[in-house]
């Protein structure tokens, strides 16, 4: 080689080390498709995963890398990813009603102008601080009014912001229609690697199909994530189904309406060719609307406390088949907690009748590569290429058996020591 090129070959190499980072753990928990655990493992970055190895190996092929090295029972693993999250009714506590969705629902209509301006930018921003030290890298947040838009905005943690249209009244679908693009296009100015505009539709029992349609085109036409509540509740399953049960005359209180505006299918119909697509709650959905769901290439969002305190029930995975299906917390109007660790732990719980071991690998999938590949990102999982969004804690004791780990990380995490988010450490 030249002495020029090899002097410019230098200074490169230079650089990219300088850039370059390496950390290693005694556990490297890569959520990948073969759910690889690397004892003594190592991971070397920038703002993307370079190389995933044993931390022998990495030491051999970077003798010159400095590698921070974590303490013993340590553990490295993706970022979480909290798929579905309501920031704007982040100052609820102990005032909403639980137990069933309608008296939910009416809690909400009654307190939500008190619970929202409650809902600072610094309440919203504690709130998401405190996200962060407990695992989570990136959200799927559904903004009705983009109230939490700034706090996401300077917040380090990934967000996929989700513009919601919501409205069923069909006098009033351009009005609708235009409060929403103009919310989206605000959002649109603020884009980063960090802060990716998205578009929601509220629930099929609360959006008109024009806005719908009108929505959805926009999805497609700018290749906008998009995700929508669906059959949440056995109300909501009587309403769409049979024009009856308690939301006929919710409907008929506040908005002069006797008949739903679609049919479940006629609203998953809607969806065809939108990319990056997933749908939040799904447990009474029928098995029609599952294979549907499916065909669009679609993720469920499972909410497990959410559907608990709202509706005493739970999502049967056994029924989605080969639906991926992602985790989150929903808001604090229906959650105690917006750590993904405590929900992981309650979806543990909840699914008694599946193995906890196993089941434990199944979850962690699902918080981490599930959920970044319903957002449409290339996070989730301990991969060459994938974006460089880790956390690295310590469990309280060394693992007997290695099998056994996802479970022990559900089962004893809380906060996490580091978060590295796009390569840097913040």
């Amino acid at each position: 080689m030249h002495k020029l090129e090899m002097h410019k070959f230098k200074l490169k190499q230079k650089k990219t080390n300088n850039f370059m980072k390496a950390i290693s753990a005694s556990y490297v928990v890569t959520c990948d498709e073969n759910n690889r655990i690397i004892k003594d493992g190592a991971v070397v970055f920038d703002d993307k995963l370079i190389e995933i190895d044993t931390l022998f190996e990495i030491k051999n092929k970077y003798p010159n890398l400095e590698i921070k090295e974590l303490e013993e029972n340590s553990i490295l693993m993706p970022g979480l990813v909290n798929s579905h999250i309501h920031l704007e009714f982040s100052a609820n506590t102990t005032t909403l009603k639980y137990g069933n969705f309608y008296s939910w629902l009416n809690s909400v209509i009654k307190h939500r102008e008190d619970l929202i301006n409650k809902a600072t930018n610094e309440l919203i921003s504690t709130k998401l601080n405190k996200i962060k030290k407990t695992g989570t890298t990136t959200i799927g947040a559904i903004s009705s009014y983009s109230f939490d838009m700034e706090a996401c905005i300077k917040s380090p943690i990934n967000t996929v912001f989700f513009c919601e249209v919501i409205g069923s009244k069909a006098d009033m679908v351009d009005t609708l229609f235009a409060d929403f693009r103009s919310r989206l296009n605000n959002a649109k100015k603020f884009a980063s690697k960090n802060f990716i505009p998205a578009i929601a539709i509220h629930s099929p029992y609360s959006v008109h199909p024009f806005l719908v349609r009108e929505a959805l085109n926009v999805a497609r036409d700018e290749n906008l994530a998009v995700s929508s509540h669906f059959l949440e509740s056995q109300e909501e399953f009587e309403w769409l189904h049979k024009d009856e049960g308690s939301f006929l005359e919710f409907f008929k209180n506040f908005l002069n309406q006797e008949k739903a505006t679609s049919k479940p299918m006629e609203f998953l119909g809607l969806f065809s060719k939108v990319k990056n697509l997933s749908f939040t709650h799904c447990v009474e959905a029928s098995d029609d609307d599952l294979e549907k769901i499916k065909d669009l290439g679609a993720s469920i969002n499972h909410c497990v406390t959410s559907n608990r305190l709202l509706n005493n029930t739970k999502l049967d995975l056994d029924r989605l088949k080969d639906i991926p299906f992602t985790i989150g917390t929903d808001g604090l109007s229906s959650n105690n907690s917006l750590s993904m660790f405590d929900e992981l732990r309650n979806a543990l719980m909840a699914h008694y009748d599946k193995n906890v071991v196993e089941f434990s690998k199944i979850l962690l999938k699902a918080a981490t590569f599930n959920g970044s590949r319903a957002l449409g990102l290339n996070k989730g999982v301990l991969k060459e290429s994938f974006d460089a969004d880790m956390i690295s804690f310590k469990l309280p004791n060394k693992i007997e058996d290695i099998n056994d780990i996802c479970m022990q990380i559900i089962l004893h995490t809380k906060f996490v020591d580091d978060v590295i988010i796009g390569g840097e450490y913040v």
